[in-house]
């Protein structure tokens, strides 16, 4: 259902490397590198992480309320997806925990550009 998500970027190269590395495990690499948007997933034909450097050439800005949230495969991928972010330069935002009893594991972080991010996995 979803195609893509885009977020805003100040430093397109930097979030290049952010995304293509904190996502590597899960066999993303970039689909598509058209200047200055870049497509980031493991299939061009799946969902896929748009970057882009915003178009009307204002700085870019997270958004209230906006997330990405990425699904692990586990309780324990969801902490190395967390600690990764946080090792190439996320904030904290939550560390990995149990928010919904027996029903959702997740953990937040915020990327270089403040972008809010969600690993997660449920049951």
């Amino acid at each position: 259902m979803i195609g893509y998500v885009t977020v805003g970027v100040s430093d397109l190269s930097r979030a290049k490397e952010f995304y293509t590395e904190l996502l590597s495990s899960k066999g993303a690499q970039v689909q598509i590198d058209a200047g200055r948007i870049v497509f980031i997933g493991s299939d061009p034909a799946a969902p896929m992480l748009a970057i882009c450097e915003p178009y009307d050439g204002e700085a870019c800005a997270s958004g209230n309320g906006a997330m990405v949230a990425f699904a692990a495969a586990s309780k324990e991928d969801v902490s190395t997806l967390y600690d990764k972010a946080i090792a190439l330069g996320a904030t904290d935002e939550g560390e990995p925990g149990q928010r919904v009893p027996d029903r959702f594991y997740g953990a937040y972080a915020r990327d270089p550009d403040g972008n809010k991010l969600c690993f997660y996995v449920f049951g």
